[in-house]
């Protein structure tokens, strides 16, 4: 099954329309993200909590890893730079965090507010090599864009 991102984006913008909490909107997106395509092994949200920091937030699967530094690995990569990590082979990936043994390719996206803060990241993680491409990224960055123009950013 390969995601639909027409029908992703307006069934999100349908569940999201009107709310600004962070926390529900992430949550919200992670799961209908997280069901709309079997590549898709694990789905979830690091929340940018402090100086260069990143904390778990609401996901769907496995455990993820609890802190990741800006620093460290796709998703620190992906905080640091503000850019789309699209990772073919997460073994050749310099200074990747193992969270799950059974990743082999990923997809991270930066998540800003309307002002162009950075809330977090969104992580997509697959146990199929070379599981994503420039479309994905594009469409799920679209898909975020619209979700959190309005969202507050954290104290």
């Amino acid at each position: 099954m390969r995601v639909d991102y027409t029908t992703l984006a307006k069934t999100i913008a349908a569940l999201t329309e009107g709310e600004t909490d962070t926390v529900a909107l992430m949550a919200t997106v992670a799961c209908e993200v997280h069901h709309a395509d079997d590549r898709f092994d694990w789905t979830g949200f690091y929340r940018v909590t402090g100086l260069e920091t990143l904390k778990i937030g609401p996901y769907q699967g496995g455990h993820g890893c609890l802190v990741i530094p800006f620093s460290r690995g796709v998703c620190g990569a992906a905080a640091r730079t503000q850019q789309a990590q699209i990772v073919e082979d997460v073994e050749a990936f310099p200074g990747h965090i193992a969270c799950s043994a059974s990743t082999r390719s990923e997809l991270v996206l930066p998540v800003v507010d309307g002002a162009g803060r950075l809330l977090g990241v969104l992580d997509i993680d697959s146990d199929r090599p070379g599981a994503f491409g420039q479309e994905d990224a594009d469409h799920l960055s679209a898909i975020l864009a619209k979700v959190f123009a309005n969202a507050p950013t954290p104290a």
